[in-house]
C-alpha cells in the first residue's frame, strides 16, 4: 500500500430540503451531482478520462435518485462515456465511505486518480424514501434485533450518559454560531460555488441557505422534543410501545428522557460534494500539489439498538492504525446528526470542545445524508489550511449501529 492523496474537495452550498421552499429543489439530483463534478474538474484542469472510477455515496436510492445516481450523474455532466461510477450506501456515512474507497482504490495501486463524494436532494426524497424502515421489513430479523428509529436512539443515549436538555440546547447554539462566524469570514468560500439552473444558467444559490444565525438559546429551550409521540408508537408483537422496547434492552434507563428537538438534531437539506484522490505515483507524474493525505481509514459496527455510540470508538481504532492518540488530533468533525451524539463522543475521547466542529455542523448547516461525509472532509481541510494545523479526524454515526472515521494530514 501506497499513500493516498487528496488532491482537491467541492461542495454545493445546502439547500432548505423542503420541496418548494429550497432554492435546489427544482434541481434534478443528477443535475446536482453533475453540476459538483464539472466544478472539480474545471477547477483541477484534468481530463475527464483519467478518472479511473466516480464513486458517490446515496442514502435514497430510488426513484430520481435511484438507477446508479453516479453513473447518470457522469453522463449529465457531459463526462466521456468510458469514465465508470458506482453507487453507495452506508446511510449517513456514504459519502465519507466513497472517499474512503476511493483512497483505497489509489493507495493499491488498483487505480491512479479517483473521484469519489456523495449526493442526498432531500427535498425530492425524504427520510425512508427507499422503504422498509430500519430493517427493511425483515420480521425475523426484528425478532432477533430490533432496530429503534434513531431519534428514540439518540435520546436513550443522552438517558444513560446523564445528558441534559441544556447540553444539547448549548452544542445546538454553538453549532449556529460557529457556523455564522464561519459564513461572516468566509470560511467555506474556498470549497463552495454557485450551482445554476441547467437550462438558463441563472444562479440558484451561492451561499448555505439552512443556518438560523440569530438563534437564541431561549429560543431553543422553547422546542419541544420531536420523538415523544414517536417513543409512544405501538410497534412490538405484544402492544409494546417503541420506549418500551427500548427500555426493555436497557432497563437502567428506568425513563427515556427525551431531549431532542428540531433545533438541536440535523437539518434536511439538498447538497452534494467530491473529492478527487490520487496514488503516489500519478501525483509525481503529473506534477500535482496534494492538499493533504489520508492517515487512517475504519469503520467499526456496535449494538445497533442504541445505534449511535460507534464514533467513539471507531475514531480509536482509526487512531490505532494511524499510531497517533485523540490529543494528536488539531481538528475534530464529529457529525451533528443529534447534538447528544456529540456530546457522548467528545466525553468519551476526551477530547477538547474548542477543536470540535469549529466552523458549526449538521445542526446549522444541515445533513444531505449521502453528501456529508465529503462535505465534513472538505470543510476540516478548508480550515487546516486557513489556520496552518496540520491534523484532522472526520466521524460519523450510522443507522444500524454503525460508525466511520477518516484521518487526514495537511501536506
Amino acid at each position: 500500500m501506497t499513500a493516498s492523496y487528496i488532491i482537491d474537495a467541492v461542495r454545493t452550498p445546502r439547500g432548505r430540503g423542503k420541496m418548494g421552499k429550497g432554492a435546489l429543489t427544482g434541481l434534478h439530483p443528477q443535475e446536482l451531482l453533475a453540476q459538483v463534478l464539472n466544478e472539480l474538474k474545471r477547477r483541477g484542469g484534468w481530463d475527464a478520462r483519467e478518472v479511473g472510477d466516480v464513486i458517490a455515496g446515496c442514502v435514497s436510492q430510488v426513484n430520481e435518485q435511484g438507477a446508479n445516481i453516479a453513473r447518470n450523474a457522469v453522463l449529465a455532466a457531459g463526462w466521456p462515456q468510458e469514465v465508470s461510477a458506482v453507487s453507495l450506501n452506508r446511510f449517513c456515512g456514504s459519502g465519507l465511505q466513497a472517499v474512503n474507497f476511493g483512497a483505497m482504490g489509489v493507495a493499491s495501486g488498483a487505480m491512479d486518480f479517483v473521484v469519489a463524494g456523495g449526493v442526498e436532494s432531500m427535498s425530492h426524497l425524504s427520510l425512508g424514501a427507499d422503504g422498509g424502515g430500519q430493517d427493511g421489513g425483515n420480521v425475523r430479523l426484528r425478532e432477533r434485533v430490533f432496530q429503534v428509529p434513531q431519534g428514540i436512539s439518540a435520546d436513550l443515549i443522552a438517558t444513560l450518559e446523564g445528558i441534559t436538555r441544556e447540553d444539547v440546547d448549548a452544542l445546538a447554539l454553538r453549532s449556529q454560531k460557529n457556523a455564522a462566524r464561519a459564513i461572516e469570514q468566509g470560511r467555506f468560500t474556498k470549497s463552495l460555488f454557485a450551482v445554476k439552473d441547467p437550462g438558463t444558467g441563472a444562479v440558484l444559490l451561492e451561499r448555505d441557505e439552512f443556518p438560523r444565525p440569530d438563534a437564541t438559546a431561549e429560543g431553543l429551550a422553547a422546542l419541544k422534543p420531536a420523538f415523544v409521540a414517536m417513543g409512544e408508537t405501538v410497534a412490538g408483537p405484544n402492544g409494546e410501545t417503541l420506549d418500551g422496547i427500548a427500555l426493555a434492552a436497557y432497563p437502567q434507563a428506568k425513563r427515556i428522557q427525551h431531549l431532542h428537538t428540531a433545533g438541536n438534531s440535523s437539518g434536511i437539506v439538498d447538497g452534494a460534494a467530491v473529492v478527487s484522490l490520487a496514488s503516489e505515483r500519478y501525483v509525481k507524474e503529473k506534477g500535482l500539489k496534494p492538499r493533504a493525505r489520508i492517515r487512517a481509514m475504519a469503520t467499526l459496527g456496535t449494538e445497533p439498538l442504541l445505534m449511535l455510540t460507534a464514533p467513539a470508538p471507531v475514531s480509536e481504532k482509526a487512531l490505532r492504525m494511524a499510531g497517533m492518540k485523540p490529543g494528536d488530533i488539531d481538528l475534530w468533525e464529529i457529525n451533528e446528526a443529534f447534538a447528544g451524539v456529540v456530546v457522548q463522543t467528545t466525553r468519551a475521547l476526551g477530547i477538547d470542545p474548542d477543536r470540535v466542529n469549529v466552523n458549526g455542523g449538521s445542526i446549522a448547516l444541515g445533513h444531505p445524508l449521502g453528501a456529508t461525509g465529503a462535505m465534513l472532509l472538505g470543510t476540516a481541510l478548508d480550515e487546516l489550511e486557513r489556520t496552518g494545523k496540520a491534523t484532522a479526524l472526520i466521524t460519523m454515526c450510522i443507522g444500524g449501529g454503525q460508525g466511520i472515521a477518516t484521518i487526514v494530514e495537511r501536506v
